[in-house]
């Protein structure tokens, strides 16, 4: 069972646990395959962690936010989760959130400003980067699309 699953995608050793319990495999004989696993180089959380970072941050467009607390609930470490969400530096999740508020303003032409505001900002935040850089990057967005923002009234520059 864990080859087929590790076969699909990398999984994490908490993943592979689950599903083994799930499948009624007694906890004890799950830790021995699991430990047979660790040894043989099988599992690798921080491996697992760096390639989901890189993977979902380009893909998906996931700030660290989104990307720390995924690994969380894939039963990564948090020290582990810490060091593969640190690979995205500010630079890259900015421009990365650029990208994301370029691609939505296209399809908004006939929306007024306040509410291009409130769903730019809002997708920003759904996809885990901090409400400030949010702010900030919907404003600098807006302004190189020649829209007149009231976030330009209410932010520094």
């Amino acid at each position: 069972m864990c080859y087929a699953l590790l076969t699909a995608r990398a999984r994490t050793r908490v993943e592979l646990r689950d599903a083994l319990l799930r499948k009624g495999i007694r906890e004890e004989t799950a830790e021995l395959v699991l430990g047979r696993f660790d040894r043989a180089g099988l599992i690798d959380d921080a491996a697992f962690a760096e390639v989901w970072v890189r993977s979902r941050h380009t893909y998906q467009g996931l700030g660290r936010r989104a990307l720390a607390r995924e690994l969380r609930r894939k039963g990564v470490a948090d020290e582990v989760a810490a060091e593969a969400v640190a690979a995205v530096d500010d630079e890259a999740e900015q421009e990365r959130a650029r990208e994301l508020v370029r691609k939505k303003l296209r399809s908004m032409s006939g929306v007024d400003d306040q509410a291009k505001i409130r769903r730019l900002v809002g997708a920003l935040a759904r996809k885990g980067y901090a409400e400030g850089m949010a702010y900030r990057v919907v404003r600098e967005e807006l302004r190189a699309a020649e829209v007149d923002s009231p976030l330009d009234d209410f932010l520094p520059d």
